[in-house]
């Protein structure tokens, strides 16, 4: 078994690994071939897999683990896998744990720092909103993903992404005073909740039918405006907390049905868009040398990044 971060160009490879995408593409002569991503728990990496059988489609099945076997290929600056063979793995046999990436910090550490930013939130009604939610939600909270793709997709990145915008604001809360500190670990903590809703659980996560019709953005807002009422939070300090939720993407070309009007509002898309797309970036600038550019990044604007030669890793 070859790990996927220990592939290097020009290797010969095999092993078993979690079939994370799959997608059938043909060629300017009407050959098919299958763009195929696999994945173990040290990372995922895309190959081809050419002169494509009826029965390849079912071995690589988005969801199976299958026995691969193929050549690592240096592609216009990124490795790529070459496939050659592949064959499907009974999920008895396997430990799904070998298959999903996880948050770089133990889940333990992670959930008892959460505990305590909920409770550092000094004003009550707060608090038991943010509480009473996240619990509502918590067995999700702490084992999904952030995403489907591109930042934060792996088990628990949900919450680990949670936390790294955490820190972001506790370093520069004491910079502006006007910030009400309780207002935006508010809306940090519950800002992706939705996402328990939206997706389908941290192994080859899927958009569920409400997820794909409403999203996490509206999910949360209207469980914040239902329950607050409940709980009995003063309708301002709900209101406040839907729409730093619904606003957090920053614009509304990027999904957010209204732009953000509050500070804490402001600040909250700032940190969410900080925190995403640095991550995007060092996922980009993995396995690329020292001296060269990445493939054209779609999610950052369609840039190729660079990796300076005396930069750090």
């Amino acid at each position: 078994m070859t790990w996927i971060k220990d592939l290097r160009d020009g290797q010969r490879f095999s092993g078993q690994y979690l079939v994370n995408n799959m997608a059938k593409g043909v060629t300017a002569t009407g050959a098919s071939y299958l763009t195929i991503s696999l994945q173990d728990k040290t990372g995922s990496l895309d190959g081809k897999l050419w002169d494509v059988l009826n029965e390849d489609l079912d071995t690589f099945a988005i969801g199976n683990i299958v026995e691969v076997s193929g050549d690592v290929l240096n592609y216009r600056g990124s490795l790529q896998l070459k496939i050659i063979s592949g064959k499907t793995v009974p999920m008895v046999k396997v430990d799904p744990s070998q298959f999903t990436m996880s948050a770089p910090r133990l889940l333990k550490d992670m959930e008892e720092e959460l505990a305590k930013i909920i409770t550092s939130i000094k004003d009550k009604q707060i608090s038991l909103l943010v509480d009473t939610l996240i619990k509502a939600h918590y067995a999700a909270f702490i084992t999904y993903p952030a995403a489907t793709r591109n930042h934060h997709e792996y088990t628990s990145g949900l919450l680990y992404h949670t936390l790294s915008m955490v820190h972001l604001a506790e370093a520069i809360i004491p910079m502006y005073p006007t910030i009400d500190r309780d207002m935006l670990m508010a809306g940090i903590l519950l800002h992706d909740l939705g996402k328990t809703i939206e997706l389908s659980g941290p192994i080859i996560p899927k958009y569920t039918i409400p997820g794909k019709l409403i999203g996490h953005i509206t999910l949360m807002a209207s469980e914040i405006l239902k329950t607050a009422p409940e709980l009995g939070i003063e309708e301002e300090k709900a209101t406040l907390i839907a729409h730093m939720v619904i606003s957090h993407h920053g614009k509304q070309e990027f999904g957010s049905p209204v732009i953000p009007l509050t500070r804490e509002a402001f600040l909250l898309s700032l940190i969410d868009d900080m925190d995403a797309k640095l991550v995007m970036m060092d996922k980009a600038l993995e396995g690329i040398e020292a001296g060269d550019f990445s493939t054209r990044i779609y999610t950052l604007d369609d840039r190729t990044l660079y990796q300076p030669k005396n930069g750090k890793k």
